[in-house]
């Protein structure tokens, strides 16, 4: 461990012997509020570094945004050659969906599956009291202990040297007195708080994917355009692009649009289309999803109506079941240690307590506002610092996935699957090498470096002396402004 045993182990690359984890289910290491996928990569990671992890779902089903959800069009970040910017646990997912043996949703809650394997889990907790205290010397606070009331109706007491909050509605970090991170609506001038849309995942059988294929690829790349709107692309394992479809569609209600589509072929005639925006989603109220639910399903059953009179391919094409749940983007985050802004992303900006090295373009998706949303450009490839994962002011608390501390530009590329995913498992592996004998705050530069040369070794992650292209060198103190505010997009060269 940091300052006793990585040195050693890197010198000669022995693992280092652990025992059997033992589960306390009153008192683990590391407890995961939610079960997002991003924070089961942390939590499996930190469980095979010998750590005792437990999970506390507010959902009564495990899964969200990819399980539940049915977010099932992968969006893979690359540089700026086009090399994957893949690695680590969140690899081995795409490397087998691109290989068609991941696509079926069942298949994906397989693999879920074994990243939660042996991990304790309750679904449907409330939390109802945190426990803390003042913790170090810098000040920080820190949780002590979460009661929690049951599904059953049961209340429960947890303690943990670290928590994660993983749900999409800020289950955890809401309660903290922490500082929100200002939203969209400083990008698209919105009255009030406003957050990008929600979607509900659409599903479809009876496509003919080979015609489709064929005849929207085999077009000019002026007359696809022209047809099917501009940057629209089919292969044989998915499609993107298809705007015109979209705003060619008029939704029944005011709270619906849909957007280009972004298609998967998921095999056997089936394809999942994520495109239907939903507005004005709030996923800390019940009813509100539950609402968007079931109006969603409903505009499904239109959708594929028009889709059937637009796409060759498609004139047979059926409603295929419909998610349990929705696509869930953007809601309240909290600031962190260090804030990623745009200027950072665009710049490829480094950290010596990197945790992932992130790709995709700073998309912004739409609001009611502004549904077509906006993009500010797409960076080489940057660094996500172990800060921004870390809620300001405590010194035990964990943010994972979309809560990840980033301006609301920033946040366009930040939130993207796999950039979060890889955080998510680095923390996991640094949270049991560093044990009990330094605060996860606390990391120097120099325990970063020794932490990265392990997870290189051991793991095959590269984090330190990664070089990015650099998109904003030559622009004024002015023009970073502006692009961190969103009111500005990079120059194309």
């Amino acid at each position: 461990m940091i300052g006793i045993g990585v040195a050693g182990l890197l010198s000669g690359c022995e693992e280092k012997s652990k025992p059997a984890v033992v589960v306390n289910p009153d008192k683990p290491d590391v407890v995961v509020i939610g079960s997002e996928i991003e924070g089961i990569y942390l939590a499996r990671a930190a469980a095979d570094e010998g750590l005792s992890v437990v999970i506390l779902d507010p959902r009564e089903k495990q899964g969200g945004q990819l399980i539940q959800g049915e977010m099932l069009y992968l969006d893979e970040p690359f540089d700026e050659k086009g090399k994957s910017l893949l690695q680590g646990r969140v690899k081995e997912l795409f490397d087998e969906y691109k290989d068609g043996k991941i696509r079926k949703p069942e298949q994906f809650q397989a693999y879920y599956n074994s990243l939660a394997e042996g991990i304790p889990v309750e679904s449907g907790i409330t939390i109802t009291d945190i426990e803390r205290t003042n913790g170090t010397e810098s000040g920080s606070r820190s949780i002590q202990s979460v009661t929690y009331k049951t599904k059953s109706g049961e209340m429960k007491t947890k303690t943990a040297k670290y928590w994660v909050e993983n749900t999409d509605f800020t289950a955890l970090t809401s309660k903290l007195g922490a500082a929100r991170i200002p939203g969209v609506e400083t990008v698209f001038n919105s009255p009030g708080r406003d957050y990008m849309a929600s979607s509900i995942m659409l599903k479809f059988k009876g496509v003919d994917w080979k015609v489709f294929q064929k005849e929207v690829g085999g077009m000019s790349k002026a007359e696809r355009e022209s047809v099917y709107g501009g940057n629209t692309y089919v292969n044989g394992t998915f499609a993107y692009g298809l705007g015109n479809i979209g705003a060619a569609y008029k939704p029944s209600r005011d709270n619906f649009f849909l957007r280009g589509l972004n298609v998967v072929n998921m095999l056997d005639g089936e394809a999942l289309i994520n495109a239907l925006l939903v507005f004005n989603v709030d996923p800390a109220n019940p009813e509100s999803v539950r609402q968007a639910i079931e109006q969603g399903r409903q505009e499904s059953d239109l959708v594929v109506q028009h889709l059937r009179q637009k796409l060759p391919g498609w004139e047979k094409a059926e409603v295929n079941g419909y998610p349990e749940y929705l696509y869930i983007r953007d809601y309240d985050r909290y600031e962190t240690q260090y804030i990623l802004q745009a200027s950072d992303v665009l710049s490829g900006r480094m950290h010596d307590d990197n945790v992932s090295i992130a790709g995709y373009a700073i998309d912004l998706q739409g609001t009611r506002h502004s549904p077509w949303g906006t993009s500010t450009g797409k960076p080489d490839k940057y660094g996500m610092p172990l800060r921004s994962f870390l809620l300001k002011g405590y010194s035990n608390v964990i943010v994972a996935g979309k809560n990840v501390g980033a301006s609301a530009v920033a946040y366009g590329s930040a939130r993207i699957q796999p950039n979060t995913s890889l955080a998510g498992e680095v923390i996991g592996i640094i949270l049991g090498q560093i044990g009990s004998e330094k605060e996860l705050a606390s990391l120097t530069a120099e325990d970063m470096s020794e932490l990265h040369a392990y997870i290189k070794k051991k793991y095959d992650i590269k984090l330190a002396g990664v070089k990015a292209v650099n998109k904003l060198e030559g622009y004024t103190e002015e023009e970073l402004a502006k692009i961190n505010a969103g009111s500005m997009s990079i120059k194309k060269k």
